[in-house]
């Protein structure tokens, strides 16, 4: 098997959330250059189409699909353009999420839980109840989860999306038990400090992103190719002994925080913004 064949994409057909800008497009791009058609969902039809552009431009097919993830009758209905147009769908990547606001754990009314977990652990498993079935049934399939490292390690004043995010970390190893038997793997990687426009809103103060790298022993943030380049590897016929695994691209922050740095970790607070 050539490295093309153990790598490639080629012949897959995915459907990438959250794919119009940031982890998600970069996803899309890197997953057209292996080879796969791609469908891109989110809310901005202007930049789903710019990415469905740079998926084109590698030769694959694309569709880009509006959709609302909080919204079930909304997933149904792209999931059904996404078939029609490309074909059934090999390859889920769960990427839609985020923290949503900002408060401590107390202040989190019942409203805003709800909106960061619909968003970050309800959208997965309703992707994954409407496409699994199919991926079981041609016995071959890939999904592959978007967390965070808040799974594991808490951070100010979004614990909602940390609680979120560890629910789609069980929801990673119960579905792959579920789904290995039928060839279907299911996998979860965890960014940290990803330069992306999210995170760069999250923390303003240069002095606080400074500390923030302290944190991080490669001493800088990823590009989101770096996450999009291990999501690819998880897609690929070069992981296909992988499954209920949850793979850190966080340049060892998950591993290397020591007391001391717990301690700076607490000096880093979020930017303002929406309360719960």
């Amino acid at each position: 098997m050539s490295l093309d064949d153990r790598f490639g994409l080629h012949g897959r057909t995915a459907l990438v959330t959250g794919a119009s800008r940031g982890i998600g497009a970069a996803v899309a791009r890197v997953f057209a250059a292996a080879g796969a058609d791609v469908a891109v969902l989110g809310r901005s039809r202007q930049d789903l189409e710019a990415v469905a552009a740079a998926v084109r431009s590698h030769g694959r097919r694309a569709v880009a699909v509006e959709c609302d993830v909080t919204d079930a009758a909304r997933i149904e209905s792209a999931c059904a353009t996404v078939e029609e147009r490309l074909g059934a769908v090999d390859i889920l990547v769960n990427n839609v999420g985020g923290p949503v606001f900002q408060a401590s754990l107390l202040d989190v009314r019942d409203d805003g839980w709800e909106r960061v977990h619909t968003l970050n652990l309800t959208s997965a498993f309703r992707f994954v109840r409407r496409l699994a079935p199919g991926m079981a049934e041609r016995r071959q399939g890939v999904i592959v989860n978007v967390g965070s490292i808040a799974a594991a390690r808490p951070w100010p004043e979004i614990a909602a999306y940390g609680a979120a995010k560890a629910g789609l970390r069980h929801l990673t190893e119960a579905l792959a038990g579920e789904l290995g038997p039928q060839g279907v793997r299911v996998n979860t990687v965890s960014p940290a400090w990803i330069d992306t426009a999210l995170n760069r809103a999250y923390v303003t103060d240069p002095a606080l992103s400074e500390t923030a790298l302290d944190l991080v022993p490669l001493g800088r943030w990823a590009s989101p190719d770096e996450v999009a380049t291990v999501v690819t590897w998880l897609a690929s016929p070069g992981a296909s002994f992988v499954t209920g695994a949850d793979i850190p691209v966080d340049g060892g922050f998950a591993v290397a925080m020591p007391s001391a740095a717990r301690a700076a970790l607490s000096r880093v607070r979020p930017a303002e913004g929406a309360r719960a």
